[in-house]
């Protein structure tokens, strides 16, 4: 339902009270519920604000005895480091604190107050108890946002840790209690809400005109004016004079400084904001729903730098963008004073927003008429926006066609009027020509396509690149950001390399490779593409602000890196990076790779360019390659992210794979995915295994890669035989090999494989001769050798299940607290995760999954060598289950991924499948669990794929999410090799 206008809040004939509760969160959520209780009191109601905001905030807005301020805090938001970086872990640590362990002297308070207050309706933007302690006292609630805490906590809880999944689970359930949701322009999925009313945007009223505000600041028409609005200046930044081009002054709002430069005005604590932004000519700050709404309302220009870790950003980032009202600034040229080109391209936009800025009074008119006893719900959508399970657990923001998410209707027009998703290369086998086409335009010479529709799809974008003009600036024809930065990427005189590499299905092994186990692996139809181009440093494309700054340096042309990454427009991540190439040396040589993580760390929106550029550093520390001439990078990846899929280790050996090319690098598959894996480990920080980017570079089409991680031992490909087919399924829960939990059970992992290297060493003595020549005791036959090896155990996986059973398994704990490890036992030896002293680590299901998920692959290859038979099909999908249910008891298990595998198991066992010869057999979590995809085990036939795609539907049907389905196979990186291309000039194409 939409609402647009209303004539204003009419005096209803009955007296009203409103409970009005708002977040802790900043002063946003505050500033907006201003315009909003302000026409309720206006329309002769009594309006009672819970709050933790100082009383300035609605007092100098709202003077009537009917406003009543009540300070309370009742959630917390998200805790912020500084004013550009939230703190995941503090911000629900901080939530469990304020609202989950005094959840029920809390529930008793409110229901007590709002009984005495004797409230018509309980109003909540957008605190979460509030509905439910609205319900207990049997008054209606209505919430007012454009994002719920659910969908913001949810990507928190994946980098946390399991534990804290249930906080999510509880304000989902706590806004279900909710009538309905009025809903604000700029909004995220929010499924936890029944039903929903839209309205305009929410705006503060100007008091004064931007000709009264600059008269009294001082401030002729001529001079450019900034306004600076952070909510407080980031730690430890000091403004300086030469921020600001000649002509320029800045409005500072929550200046830190008390001496601020002469160009730089520091504005009281209580200014009154929105009239010194429709003064200004531009604003310089952070995405918030305040900042974006009201810029948008005033047509002011708006240069923002991201926000990182809160999933509000990118849909408002996409409003803003799409009323052409945005320019983003990377942070390292806001900490730097590097302004001059961002607060150029702001003075030259014309943004657009013609929409209504009434949301206050439509919102109040529709509070009003609920009071009363309006029904605005419809309940026809009750079931489709319920949340269930595993849907709010992943930051979902790469969609893919299909997907069942609700989408605003200015997100879709654009996404409409740009084709599919940019974040997804079309899968599709071009029609017709295409192939013609882009041969035509491109001549090719070195490498071959092999007939991959992908690699021809990406080539055709590479030619479309050509076409898009800077001169399309109406949301009609806007283009995405990263196209426009991507055409302007590459000198088209020059010679470009593409490399390809696809991601991975986990068929066995998982997390036991960083134990040595064997493993097998199958690379997937979905890839990453690089398109990369060597070129002198003259004749590269420099975008305006490396130029800039440049210049600035008084620097002539040096090598510069810049990498375009499509798909950024659906998340939060900056779409562009740049650096000069000479910032990888450290006094002369390569800086180490803990320098280069900190440096890449700084600004997480762009943390993404770790995966991309440190490859080049790990073949300068590596191989000693020097880069003397500049490097330009298209990345392009249909591999899904946050799956379990190795979305990170495609990119990372396609960008190996491209830059070994484009320099001349002759480097054996398993070398450069040993090469990428020192990448992920050392300068992302991610503690995986090596299997992801073995798979990746070195695996075949419609082939089991067949590895023993010790560390990297090829043992060939497997074929998979034809009766035998295998599916992916992704839960809709987002995986990161970087989250808590998969780090901790890796630790728990080595802790365990130090214990038992400890406990084989005590037992030698009692096994070796004594000082008279005679044995303590009677050994076995080699024993001591197999004590002497385990005493020194390179790898858990050589250590067989018997001998675990019969010698270490009873002096391994179930957990152990990470000081009491350290001190009985020293280091845990594992290069890639650091002991916590606090924290408790699980032992006995970490060191006991590798030793079993050995044995279980072992088996599982030599049965698919076997006879076919059903049971044949039957052992091997028995394997998948044991695997699944040992992640689970590692603590990697999810909600998501156990349902799905329980869907398997009931059209396994069900009648129908029984009696017509059951065609799936086994599944499993995959990769480093705790989300992403299953396996799925079947027989190759047309009856398996409809159960797949019932699973798909059902799973849809208790979730409300359509999972993604990846099936097929394509080659690895090193038997796709590279291309070389070159563009055909316009007269020799005129010519044939």
């Amino acid at each position: 339902m939409r609402i647009n206008e209303t004539d204003g809040v009419s005096a209803s004939s009955k007296h009203l009270v409103f409970a009005y509760y708002v977040t802790g969160h900043g002063f946003g959520h505050a500033t907006r519920v201003v315009e909003v209780v302000r026409n309720l009191i206006s329309a002769g109601h009594d309006v009672h604000v819970v709050t933790g905001a100082p009383d300035f905030v609605f007092t100098s807005e709202i003077q009537s005895p009917r406003l009543f301020i009540r300070k309370v805090l009742l959630d917390c938001g998200a805790v912020q480091a500084d004013a550009l970086t939230v703190d995941r872990l503090a911000s629900l640590e901080k939530y469990s604190e304020t609202a989950v362990a005094p959840r029920k002297s809390i529930l008793k308070d409110e229901v007590e107050w709002l009984n005495s207050i004797k409230a018509d309706l309980v109003v909540s933007d957008v605190v979460p108890v509030a509905c439910r302690a609205a319900a207990d006292a049997g008054i209606r609630s209505v919430c007012v946002t454009n994002f719920s805490w659910d969908f913001i906590y949810a990507e928190y809880v994946m980098a946390a840790g399991h534990h804290h999944r249930s906080i999510v689970w509880q304000i989902a359930e706590d806004y279900s209690h909710c009538e309905f949701l009025i809903r604000l322009p700029g909004y995220c999925p929010m499924p936890a809400f029944r039903d929903v009313i839209d309205v305009p945007l929410v705006v503060r009223r100007l008091h004064k005109s931007r000709k009264e505000v600059r008269k009294e600041l001082g401030i002729e028409d001529d001079v450019k004016l900034l306004i600076l609005n952070f909510g407080g200046q980031p730690a430890g930044w000091k403004l300086k004079e030469e921020y600001l081009p000649s002509g320029w002054k800045c409005l500072v709002c929550g200046a830190s400084d008390s001496q601020l430069p002469p160009n730089f005005i520091k504005l009281p604590k209580d200014a009154y904001t929105p009239d010194f932004m429709a003064a200004s000519d531009c604003m310089l700050g952070k995405i918030g729903y305040g900042t974006v709404s009201e810029a948008l309302a005033y047509k002011l220009p708006f240069v923002f730098v991201r926000r990182d870790y809160f999933n509000e950003e990118p849909f408002l980032r996409n409003m803003l963008e799409f009323y052409q009202g945005g320019v983003e600034m990377i942070r390292r040229d806001l900490l730097t004073g590097h302004w001059k080109p961002y607060l150029e391209r702001a003075i030259s936009l014309k943004p657009c927003y013609e929409g209504g800025i009434n949301g206050g009074e439509v919102a109040a008119h529709i509070l009003q008429e609920t009071a009363i006893g309006k029904n605005y719900a419809s309940d026809k959508l009750s079931g489709a926006r319920r949340l269930r399970d595993a849907i709010i657990f992943g930051y979902e923001l790469q969609r893919v066609p299909g997907r069942d998410v609700s989408i605003p209707e200015w997100y879709q027009t654009a996404e409409d009027e740009l084709g599919l998703s940019a974040s997804r290369s079309p899968p599709c086998t071009p029609e017709g020509d295409s192939t013609v086409k882009f041969t035509e335009d491109f001549e090719i010479l070195h490498g071959d396509c092999q007939g991959l529709p992908d690699t021809m799809s990406f080539l055709k974008s590479l030619v479309e690149l050509d076409i898009i003009k800077d001169s399309d600036r109406t949301p009609e024809k806007r283009q995405m950001r990263e196209r426009k930065a991507a055409a302007g990427l590459f000198n088209w005189e020059e010679e470009i390399f593409v490399a390809r590499a696809p991601g991975r299905l986990d068929v066995m092994g998982g997390i036991a490779d960083y134990s040595g186990s064997l493993v097998l692996q199958m690379p997937i139809r979905e890839a990453c593409h690089v398109a990369l181009q060597k070129i002198s440093p003259s004749k590269q494309r420099l975008w305006k602000h490396a130029l800039a700054r440049h210049n600035d340096k008084g620097q002539g042309p040096m090598p510069v890196l810049q990498i375009v990454s499509y798909g950024s427009e659906l998340s939060n991540r900056g779409p562009t990076f740049d650096m000069d190439l000479s910032d990888f040396m450290d006094e002369g040589k390569p800086m180490s790779y803990e320098k280069a993580k900190k440096y890449f760390d700084t600004n997480p929106s762009q943390k993404w360019a770790a995966y991309v550029a440190g490859t080049i550093l790990v073949l300068m520390t590596e191989l000693g390659v020097r880069f003397e001439d500049s490097i330009s990078m298209l990345v392009s990846s249909a591999v899904p992210e946050g799956k379990g899929v190795s979305s990170s280790a495609s990119v990372e050996v396609a960008s190996m794979s491209a830059i070994a090319a484009a320099h001349g690098l002759n480097i054996h598959p398993r070398d450069l995915a040993l090469l990428c894996q020192k990448v992920e480990n050392h300068i992302v920080g991610a503690p995986c295994g090596v299997m992801d980017q073995m798979a990746s570079a070195c695996g075949e089409a419609n082939k089991l890669l067949a590895m023993v991680c010790q560390p990297a031992e090829l043992l060939g490909v497997v074929e998979i035989p034809s009766h035998i087919r295998f599916w992916g399924i992704d839960s809709g829960i987002r995986h990161s090999v970087g989250g808590a939990d998969y780090g901790s059970v890796r630790a728990g992992a080595f802790m365990g494989r130090k214990m038992i290297k400890s406990t084989a060493s005590g037992m030698l003595p009692q096994s070796l001769p004594s000082s008279n020549g005679i044995n303590n005791i009677e050994p076995e036959v080699d024993g001591v050798e197999l004590l002497e090896a385990e005493a020194s155990l390179d790898y858990l996986c050589n250590l067989s299940p018997h001998r675990f059973e019969a010698l270490y398994a009873k002096n391994i704990p179930e957990s152990i607290v990470g000081e009491e490890f350290s001190k009985n036992y020293g280091d845990h030896n594992d290069p890639v995760t650091v002991i916590d002293p606090k924290r408790t680590y699980f032992v006995r299901a970490p060191v006991c999954h590798p030793i079993y998920e050995n044995f279980r692959v072992k088996a599982f290859k030599a049965l698919l060598t076997a006879a076919a038979s059903d049971d044949q099909l039957t052992s091997l999908g028995e394997l998948l289950y044991q695997c699944h249910y040992s992640y689970s008891a590692c603590g990697l298990g999810s909600d998501g991924t156990d349902r799905l595998v329980q869907l398997v198991q009931e059209i396994q066992h069900s009648k129908v499948s029984k009696s017509k010869d059951g065609t799936l057999f086994g599944a499993k979590i995959t990769g480093g669990g705790s989300g992403g995809t299953i396996c799925v085990i079947g027989r190759n036939s047309l009856r398996s794929s409809e159960q797949v795609l019932e699973i798909q539907q059902r799973y849809k049907d208790a979730t409300g999410y359509l999972p993604l389905i990846i099936e097929g196979s394509s080659p690895g990186a090193g038997k796709f090799g590279h291309l070389r291309i070159r563009r055909r000039s316009v007269s020799l194409k005129s010519n044939q």
